[in-house]
C-alpha cells in the first residue's frame, strides 16, 4: 500500500514538474515501489500470509497486515518481535521446540488449528512474531478487507490457548507463571466496580484512563458494573505495537521523574489524610513516600512535605521501582553450573520469598537471605553490591519504625474520647493514627502484635528518614497537645537521635 500512494503522489506531481521542466519519476531514481498487498499462502498454511516475498528485497520483508496498517508495522519494527527468528539463531542454542514462539503459528491467538510455520516449515516467509502471532490468520480479512480484521487478545493465562501466556512461559521466560502470583494478576471487583478507583484496579479501566482505544476480543465484555474486568495483563503497561520505552511500555520505567513513571501513575493514592473522610490509613502512597510528601505534617512543623526524599528515589536509582520489583535473576545448577531457571521478577516483590533459588511468589517469609532474595538491593554499588548489607540495613531501618511506631501506639490508647472521628477536621490524634498506619502501609490499628518486622519493610524502603520523622513527630504532638507522656525508652532513643525532634516555628 506504502508503493501505491506513492506512486499516487508522484503521478499527481507530473503537471506541476512538467510546467517547471523538471520530472522526479524516472527509471534511474525509483520514487515508489510497487508489490502485491500479500501473497497467497501455500496450501497447509491454515490462511496465515505472513511476509509479502514478492517484490522485497533480501532482508526487505514486511508483514503482509503492514502493507497497509503502516504505522503499527513501522512500531512493530523497532521491537524483539520482529527480529525473533534471528535472535534464536544467534543465541547459541536454538533447538527445534524453541520455533514455535519466534514464528507465525497458532500460538499466541485464537485459532487451535496448526498453520503457518507449524504446517510448511518456511522460515523465511513465517519467521518472527509477526501481527498475525497475536491477531490470528488475516487472509480473510486481506482478501476482503471490511474494516474488521481479526482482533488480539489481552488475556494472560499459562493454561490459556490465546495471548501472550502461549509463549511468554516456562523456564527460560516464565512471565506469566510469575505474574499470575502477582497482585496484577488478580482483579478485585469491589474496586473496580468504582469509578474512582477502575481506572488501577482492572486493566481495561487502565487503558480507558490513558486514552488507550484499541479494541482487543474481550472489550465489549468489560462494561463498567458487569463483573467482567480485565486484570493488569502483559498488554496493559506494555504496548504491543511498540513503543518508544524499552521492553515496549506504555510509560517509561528508567526515569527519575514520578510524574511520567508507570508504576507511579497508580501507585499514588491517599497519601495524606482527608478531613472530610474517615479513612485514616494510605492506600498505595508508594509515590508520595518516595519524593516525601507522603504522611500528616503536624501544625508548626518546619519539615515541610517534599523536603525529605527517600534514597530510593533519588537519582542514585535511575529505575526506581523496577530496580527493585522487577528484578530477574538466573538459578543454576550448584555442582555443574548448568541453567535451570530464569527469574524475570514480574511476580513484582521487591525482595520475593524463594524456593530453590526460585520466586514462588509468597511475600510472607522470614525475613533473612535464605528465605528471601536480596540481589535486587545489590546491583552495582547499590549498597556495596552485598545482600548481606541490604537485609542488614533493611532490618535496622524497620526495627527502628518499628520501636516508634508501637510508642505513637501505646499513646493513642491514652488519647481523650471523641479525638478520632471528629468530621471535617483531623485533630492531633487523627494525624498521628494515619502517620501509624503509614508506617505500616495501611495495615491499621487492628489488635495485632507488632512484633513483625516485615510490616514496617515498605515504609522502611520507600523512605525511612521521612517516616521517622513523622513518628517523632507524631509522639511529640500528642505529648505537647494532650499531655501524654512517652517511654522512658523513648526520651533515651531522643536523647541519641535530635536531629528526629520535629522543629516548631516557636522554637
Amino acid at each position: 500500500m506504502k508503493g501505491h500512494f506513492l506512486k499516487r503522489l508522484c503521478l499527481l506531481a507530473i503537471p506541476l514538474a512538467m510546467s517547471v521542466g523538471v520530472v522526479a519519476c524516472t527509471d534511474e531514481t525509483i520514487v515508489y515501489r510497487d508489490r502485491p498487498v500479500y501473497d497467497d499462502p501455500p496450501d497447509g498454511a491454515g490462511d496465515f500470509v505472513g511476509y509479502t516475498l514478492t517484490g522485497a528485497e533480501p532482508g526487505g520483508e514486511m508483514p503482509s497486515c503492514g502493507n497497509c496498517h503502516v504505522g503499527p508495522s513501522a512500531a512493530w519494527e523497532s521491537t524483539g518481535h520482529a527480529g525473533a527468528w534471528a535472535t534464536l539463531q544467534g543465541s547459541g542454542h536454538a533447538q527445534e521446540f524453541c520455533a514455535g514462539c519466534h514464528t507465525v503459528n497458532e500460538l499466541g491467538n485464537a485459532t487451535t488449528d496448526p498453520g503457518g510455520f507449524s504446517t510448511t516449515q518456511d522460515s523465511t516467509r513465517y519467521k518472527d512474531v509477526q501481527c498475525e502471532s497475536c491477531h490470528g490468520p488475516g487472509l480473510p480479512h486481506v482478501a476482503l478487507p471490511d474494516g474488521t480484521g481479526p482482533l488480539a487478545s489481552m488475556i494472560a493465562a499459562t493454561d490459556a490457548t490465546n495471548g501472550c501466556g502461549e509463549c511468554h512461559q516456562g523456564t527460560h521466560h516464565p512471565f506469566v507463571e510469575q505474574w499470575e502470583n502477582s497482585a496484577h494478576g488478580s482483579v478485585t471487583s469491589f474496586a473496580a466496580d468504582r469509578a474512582y478507583c477502575n481506572g488501577c484496579h482492572s486493566g481495561n479501566g487502565a487503558l480507558d484512563r490513558w486514552g488507550i482505544s484499541a479494541n482487543y476480543i474481550e472489550k465489549p465484555d468489560m462494561v463498567p458494573g458487569s463483573g467482567n474486568y480485565l486484570n493488569i495483563t502483559c498488554g496493559v503497561c506494555h504496548d504491543p505495537h511498540g513503543s518508544e520505552n524499552r521492553g515496549q511500555l506504555r510509560f517509561p520505567v528508567d526515569t527519575n521523574d514520578l510524574d511520567r513513571h508507570l508504576c507511579a501513575d497508580c501507585h499514588n493514592r491517599r497519601s495524606s489524610p482527608d478531613p472530610t473522610s474517615q479513612r485514616l490509613s494510605p492506600h498505595s502512597p508508594e509515590k508520595a513516600m518516595l519524593i516525601g510528601e507522603a504522611g500528616f505534617f503536624f501544625p508548626g512543623m518546619i519539615i515541610d512535605p517534599g523536603e525529605i526524599i527517600g534514597t530510593h528515589g533519588s537519582e542514585g536509582n535511575p529505575t526506581v521501582c523496577a530496580q527493585c520489583h522487577v528484578a530477574s535473576w538466573t538459578v543454576t545448577n550448584a555442582e555443574t553450573g548448568d541453567f535451570e531457571f530464569q527469574n524475570v521478577g514480574h511476580t513484582f516483590n521487591a525482595i520475593p520469598c524463594v524456593e530453590d533459588g526460585i520466586d514462588n511468589g509468597d511475600s510472607e517469609c522470614d525475613l533473612t537471605l535464605e528465605d528471601r532474595y536480596f540481589g535486587g538491593c545489590a546491583v552495582g554499588a547499590c549498597h556495596g553490591g552485598s545482600e548481606t548489607s541490604a537485609i542488614g540495613l533493611l532490618r535496622s531501618a524497620a526495627d527502628g519504625l518499628r520501636f516508634l511506631a508501637g510508642e505513637v501506639d501505646a499513646l493513642l490508647d491514652q488519647v481523650p474520647d471523641g479525638e478520632i472521628g471528629k468530621p471535617n477536621e483531623i485533630t492531633t490524634a487523627e494525624g498521628a493514627l494515619f502517620n501509624y498506619n503509614l508506617a505500616r502501609f495501611g495495615v491499621g490499628r487492628d489488635g495485632a502484635e507488632i512484633t513483625e518486622l516485615l510490616e514496617y519493610t515498605a515504609a522502611a524502603t520507600h523512605n525511612v528518614y521521612l517516616m521517622r520523622s513523622l513518628l517523632v513527630a507524631s509522639i511529640e504532638a500528642l505529648r505537647e497537645d494532650y499531655g501524654l507522656t512517652p517511654s522512658p525508652a523513648y526520651d533515651a532513643f531522643i536523647d541519641g537521635n535530635q536531629e528526629l525532634l520535629p522543629r516548631w516555628t516557636d522554637q
